[in-house]
């Protein structure tokens, strides 16, 4: 999913790492940029994940191991094509659902309407001052819902993991439960079955 606003750039994607798995993703982006990177393990093992993000020269501006989620902000000082990483190499039989959000902002652009002069221009910069403002208040929506969906998703996930948990542990206890009731009736059986008496009748 990828949205274009202005000066604004969001890329947002959900994929699966498999175990032994590293996937990489490579963006060009221009210099003087403020960059945000954001990063959530959905499901999968222990919740934890390797990242890291490397500059057109082959720099690591960012590496962290064993993460659950964590946020990176960044400002370019040269243009090229960024790379970052998500590695499940730790992971032996797991496989992991991440989701990311990568945000490139420019900071030299401004509020629209900041050119102009007279009446006109001071109306069309309170139109537009406006529409820039009900813009960044759609966007932060937007990002509290899909935080909200995130949250939602992994609950989902936690509780459909105890619900199998607590499924294959009935499970095993409804059958030893059957097999201790047979024990016990097979043991009382043995315990009143008398022998039957040997040889013929006895005299008095």
């Amino acid at each position: 999913l990828l949205c274009i606003f202005g000066g604004s750039l969001a890329i947002e994607m959900t994929f699966t790492l498999q175990e032994h798995e590293v996937q990489c993703f490579h963006e060009v982006i221009p210099k003087d940029k403020k960059i945000s990177l954001e990063y959530q393990v959905i499901s999968g093992g222990h919740f934890d994940i390797d990242c890291h993000m490397m500059s057109p020269n082959s720099k690591t501006l960012y590496k962290e191991n064993r993460k659950q989620y964590d946020t990176f902000h960044h400002k370019t000082i040269e243009a090229g094509e960024y790379t970052f990483c998500f590695s499940n190499e730790m992971s032996t039989f797991a496989h992991k659902t991440v989701y990311f959000d990568l945000d490139l902002d420019d900071e030299s652009l401004d509020a629209p309407g900041q050119d102009g002069e007279g009446a006109h221009a001071t109306a069309l910069t309170q139109l537009e001052s406006s529409a820039y403002a009900i813009h960044e208040s759609l966007r932060l929506v937007v990002d509290y819902q899909n935080h909200h969906r995130l949250k939602e998703r992994i609950g989902r996930e936690v509780a459909e993991y105890l619900c199998e948990r607590v499924q294959n542990w009935s499970i095993g206890q409804t059958v030893l439960i059957v097999v201790v009731a047979f024990g016990q009736v097979f043991m009382l059986r043995k315990l009143f079955d008398k022998p039957a008496p040997r040889g013929g009748k006895v005299g008095i």
